[in-house]
């Protein structure tokens, strides 16, 4: 049996959600192992004069606690 753990980590990028949600799993794997998957709990957007700015992610990343 295994144990698993979640986190919930924001991040953003300036290109997209992917890109966000990309983000979001590399700098948690800079200190979490062994993460096993990521779920996109919701998106949002910073807008500046009617222009897309960021694209922003809430995550919840689950991994596997040995």
């Amino acid at each position: 049996m295994s144990v698993m753990k979640v986190i919930e980590v924001m991040a953003d990028s300036s290109n997209s959600w992917e890109e966000a949600a990309k983000n979001a799993v590399q700098h948690a794997a800079k200190s979490v192992k062994h993460i096993k998957s990521a779920f996109v709990q919701s998106q949002s957007m910073v807008v500046n004069d009617g222009d897309v700015v960021k694209f922003r992610v809430n995550v919840k990343i689950t991994f596997e606690v040995k």
